[in-house]
């Protein structure tokens, strides 16, 4: 009997014969309904779970699956995925670190220079057949803090020094001894050196709120916060005032709280840009997750250690 996939991911369908073409038999649910409705119907026929990070997978529903056994995350990020009661069944998880990282350092870049140099306004302006000269900062030579130099980071590192010669700091949560930028230990005097300040950092308990009034307020009023990590990372609320108060000076987000509502106080600023969770989306990148997925799959299904795997806590 081939093993059954539950596929919680609504971007992929393209790819998904990646996964067919190795055997897998295949069960969709993109939506909250179907997701219900395929748990309820099949639940004790699914061998493995496929999510995203915002999309999880919660502690009654990897309870109603049975004979679950193993449950591959898109992307780096697993924040709503119940880890604890994965460990406690004895499921392996899996994560597509790295994989989309170059997708992702792209659209951070895209969204900075998008943010800095005004080009949404600019592009309005000549639709309504205006032609203001709109004078705004250069992005050569500034100062970039990155807060997160995994796989993303050092992508967006790379960019920043070898195509735009800026300044490099950065803060994770340990010192890279093999990395040439500066490091800096708290967030708040990595945007005290930071003209950009880029998030990279995963989503989670342990980095909710890194960035808060502090560290807006330490990122100064000519400074730009660019967000395509997890909105938990910044405090919502304060990065708001922030922005009304120009007491930075513009901000430009991927990502947010309650997917896809969007707060309308940030749509009715000037000095933000937004886009709709699509950093690490493009035809290279979503290739390489499923194939990670499959490849994570077939090890596991094939008694060899999985690729990713994620560090789960101890059970219960």
């Amino acid at each position: 009997m081939p093993t059954t996939v539950l596929v919680l991911v609504e971007t992929i369908n393209d790819y998904l014969p990646i996964l067919e073409h190795q055997g897998f038999h295949l069960i969709l649910a993109p939506t909250p309904v179907e997701r219900a409705q395929a748990i309820a119907t099949y639940g004790g026929q699914i061998d493995a779970v496929l999510t995203r990070g915002p999309l999880g997978l919660c502690a009654e529903e990897i309870a109603a699956l049975p004979n679950l056994k193993i449950i591959c995350v898109i992307g780096a990020g697993y924040e709503q995925v119940n880890l604890q009661a994965a460990s406690d069944r004895g499921i392996t998880v899996t994560n597509g670190a790295g994989v989309n990282a170059s997708s992702v350092a792209d659209h951070t870049m895209a969204l900075l220079l998008s943010l800095v140099r005004d080009i949404p306004r600019c592009d309005a302006a000549v639709r309504r057949g205006e032609w203001p000269k709109i004078m705004r900062p250069s992005l050569a030579g500034k100062r970039i803090g990155i807060l997160g130099l995994g796989a993303v980071g050092m992508a967006v590192a790379k960019r920043a020094a070898n195509g735009f010669d800026m300044t490099v700091s950065y803060h994770s949560r340990q010192l890279l001894s093999d990395v040439p930028y500066d490091f800096c230990s708290t967030p708040t005097e990595l945007a005290r050196a930071s003209d950009f300040l880029i998030v990279c950092t995963p989503g989670g308990i342990g980095t909710q709120h890194l960035v808060n009034k502090q560290v807006l307020d330490a990122l100064g009023p000519h400074g730009f916060i660019v967000n395509i990590a997890r909105a938990s990372v910044v405090a919502t609320s304060d990065l708001i005032s922030a922005l009304e108060q120009r007491r930075i000076a513009g901000a430009a987000l991927d990502v947010f709280d309650a997917e896809p509502q969007v707060p309308d106080a940030l749509k009715a600023l000037s000095n933000v840009i937004l886009t709709p969770h699509v950093a690490g989306l493009s035809p290279e990148a979503t290739r390489g997750t499923v194939e990670l997925v499959g490849q994570n799959l077939m090890a596991f299904f094939s008694d060899r250690p999985v690729l990713t795997p994620v560090k789960l806590p101890e059970p219960l």
